[in-house]
Formats: C-alpha cells, structure tokens, sequence
C-alpha cells in the first residue's frame, strides 16, 4: 500500500536545532459541514443502528441485588462498643479500607452510624458521622 500523500502533499524542512518540520499542504483542504478534512482522509459515518441500544427489561429489576461479599461485612462499626476506652480496636482488613459503611442495626434507632476507614501510611483512620434518621412517615422542617 503506497501513500501518494508523502510527497506531493507533504514539504520537509530542518529546523535550526535540527528537527525534522513536517509542513502539509493546505490547499486541498476541504470544508464539509464545518468540519476540516484532507482529501483521501474522511472517516466513514457509523451506521445509525450501532447507536440504538435496547433498553433493558423488567427481568433486571425483579432480582435481588447481589449479595455483600463476608469480608465486607467485618467494618470497624460492626464491632460491639466497649466501656473500656483504652481498648483497641482490630486491624481492618485491606478489602473494607476506603469503602462507606452504614452500621448493622437491630433494633430503629434515632440516629444512624456512617463510617470510612483509610490508611495513613502505618495508621488506619476512621471517620465516624452520626445523622438523624427521618422516621416514616413524619415530616421535618
């Protein structure tokens, strides 16, 4: 395969460093629908019917969500609270690092736990932020 473009299309000059600059020849440039395009190089149009996805089905929204993973479900809010502060808690585990977590509630309660646990460099830091549910049906203002 020949390109018939490397000579007479193209005009080759050293630049005072030595770089090769690669100048094209503009002049069959063409303007079709505002866009610029160089005779022999226009890109051929997609079929419409490869922008036409189906949407999906009913089927998708009857299943369950997949089930969590076990080791997700060992976040540092799971543990039960001690009365002893001075009490560490476990190392978490690489898989729930960076990952938002809601506690496991039993029993309603007026306020929920959410928790993120990073690595800062040897240390792990968890951010614990406690909101007010909403009970249902009341209303706030």
């Amino acid at each position: 395969m020949s390109n018939q473009y490397s000579e007479d299309h193209v005009s080759r000059k050293l630049s005072a460093l030595g770089l090769l600059i690669l100048y094209w020849d503009l002049d069959n440039l063409i303007v079709v629908q505002e866009e610029a395009t160089v005779v022999g190089f226009e890109v051929p149009r997609s079929p419409d019917s490869s922008y036409n996805n189906a949407y999906p089905g009913n089927e998708d929204e009857v299943r369950d969500p997949p089930s969590v993973p076990p080791h997700l479900q060992h976040s540092l809010l799971s543990y039960p609270a001690s009365a002893d502060t001075s009490e560490t808690l476990p190392l978490p585990q690489n898989v729930i690092l960076n990952h938002l977590y809601i506690e496991n509630r039993e029993a309603p309660r007026s306020v929920v736990a959410l928790g993120f646990t990073h690595r800062f460099h040897s240390k792990f830091v968890t951010v614990v932020l406690y909101k007010p549910v909403q009970r249902r049906g009341s209303t706030s203002t």
